[in-house]
């Protein structure tokens, strides 16, 4: 049975990318002078204004609104008439300290206060967490989202290197795969929408879009002459940007994970701290699928956690393998709680979460990055 799926990316200049960016420096700029620090921040981004909302407690002096104006110049948005401008857009903070209520649960456990001597801090809110691995990629990633991601990032290089110099930050990638049975055979459609200058010509820009992007990144031997490409479909993209849209920290947390090829939580990673399993249990739970698969337990498999506000202990583990398990499933969760601390103190010193590394983890997806401590191949 033949089949299409489609996964999108965006690149950091995306309005939604760009709150998720600042958030994430945040969380970093904290963290490199608080490892301990509760940060829960968003950001939203509109015409000339840039708004940083939230709760952080910490003992660290940061000057949030040089974070927020380097993080948009990082993004290289310098022009209030098309886009954003770091140097003269107005930035409102609106930051209070994380609720009592909240985090009494966070600093000890329903475990501990039981007297189940369970040593560590409860989880920063309820809610499940969904980790996938698939093995159709190198990165054991699914591959739409891994190719969408991979062109995405490309349109960032070429506009930062120079190689087209008419090209803005704001940009959307799409990507449709071929699927015979599980396996993915070729490239149906490819959708790239990027940012340009007023004169930037629309021929051109297809023609290098082809050549400097795609012919780059896709492997030539999933693209046929049956493969669709739409480049700039409307014509014209000059003005993007949170000039061109509103933005929000959180708003692309399909774009974050596995591009909609399994299932999500809800939950949104940018701007928090590890202390909240939205962000590190996903994150855990990525590592468990992916080292499932590695070890030959299953050709592709997902992880679910769940998790009570102040409790330690996830409420429930499942594990999905689609079928493809070398083993039964029951082993493999066997496996699991063999190998894995999954309290959320458990998570955070296994991961080593309380570094800065959070602003590598923002654009063109969190997972199948080799430099994570998620993404470590271990023995299960």
């Amino acid at each position: 049975m033949r089949k299409l799926f489609t996964s999108e990316s965006v690149t950091e200049g995306h309005p939604d990318k760009l709150c998720d960016f600042i958030s994430d420096n945040v969380l970093d700029s904290f963290l490199e002078k608080d490892p301990q620090a509760r940060v829960a921040c968003e950001t939203v981004a509109g015409k000339g204004q840039i708004l940083l909302t939230g709760e952080i407690t910490s003992i660290a002096e940061v000057d949030l609104e040089a974070v927020v104006r380097n993080a948009i110049k990082q993004v290289g948005y310098h022009d209030e008439k098309k886009d954003i401008d770091y140097q003269t857009c107005k930035v409102l903070i609106n930051i209070s300290k994380q609720s009592q209520d909240i985090a009494i649960g966070v600093d000890k456990s329903y475990e501990d206060k039981e007297g189940e001597n369970v040593a560590s801090e409860g989880a920063g809110d309820q809610g499940m967490m969904f980790g996938f691995a698939t093995n159709e990629t190198e990165d054991f990633m699914p591959m739409p989202i891994y190719l969408a991601h991979k062109l995405a990032k490309r349109l960032t290089e070429v506009r930062k290197q120079g190689i087209l110099d008419y090209i803005r930050p704001d940009g959307k990638v799409q990507v449709t795969v071929e699927y015979e049975e599980d396996t993915p055979v070729r490239v149906d459609t490819i959708v790239i929408s990027t940012q340009h200058t007023e004169n930037a010509d629309l021929e051109t820009l297809k023609k290098d879009m082809k050549e400097k992007v795609i012919g780059e990144i896709v492997p030539k031997e999933l693209l046929d002459e049956n493969t669709k490409y739409y480049i700039n479909p409307t014509g014209r993209f000059v003005i993007g940007g949170p000039l061109g849209d509103s933005g929000l920290t959180g708003r692309k947390i399909i774009v974050d994970t596995y591009g909609g090829y399994s299932r999500h939580g809800g939950g949104a990673f940018s701007g928090k701290d590890p202390t909240k399993v939205d962000r590190s249990a996903c994150y855990m739970a990525r590592w468990i699928a992916k080292n499932v698969v590695a070890n030959g337990y299953a050709q592709k498999c997902e992880i679910q956690l769940s998790y009570a506000i102040g409790v330690a202990n996830p409420v429930s583990i499942l594990v999905d393998t689609f079928g493809t398990g070398t083993i039964s499933e029951d082993k493999i969760v066997e496996k699991i709680e063999e190998k894995f601390d999954l309290t959320p103190r458990g998570i955070i010193e296994s991961l080593d979460l309380r570094k800065p590394i959070y602003t590598k983890t923002t654009n063109y997806g969190h997972f199948g990055k080799k430099d994570l401590p998620w993404e470590q191949i271990i023995q299960l």
